[in-house]
């Protein structure tokens, strides 16, 4: 099993910063992909961005060149640092892990507030 534990979130203003962490403990030689994805009230969760155990990477449309995504292997901690925020940034942020056999782990999330 893997435990994911996100930190980071908070309230911010419109154009400020803000990094999250995802701190991963357990089996964590079984993930292949970790990404993080956000929910806005009322909106389905999306992907926001993914990282793989290689480092390759990949962005929703809405956030390239604003925000970045990187893993700290040593640390078993993936971070994700948004820069640019806008209120439509505003969401709970998730942590997942996707697995080798294709099963997911997710964290408890962090809320973002961005506010204009």
């Amino acid at each position: 099993q893997v435990q994911l534990v996100e930190s980071g979130g908070g309230l911010v203003q419109s154009g400020g910063s803000l990094r999250l962490s995802c701190a991963a403990s357990g089996s964590i030689f079984m993930i292949n992909v970790m990404n993080w994805y956000r929910q806005a009230l009322g909106k389905q969760r999306e992907l926001v961005a993914g990282i793989t155990r290689g480092g390759s990477t990949n962005y929703a449309d809405s956030v390239k060149g604003r925000f970045t995504i990187s893993r700290d292997n040593a640390k078993n901690t993936m971070y994700l640092k948004m820069n640019s925020l806008t209120p439509d940034d505003s969401a709970v942020y998730y942590c997942n892990a996707r697995f080798l056999l294709g099963t997911d782990a997710w964290g408890q999330g962090t809320l973002v507030t961005v506010s204009s």
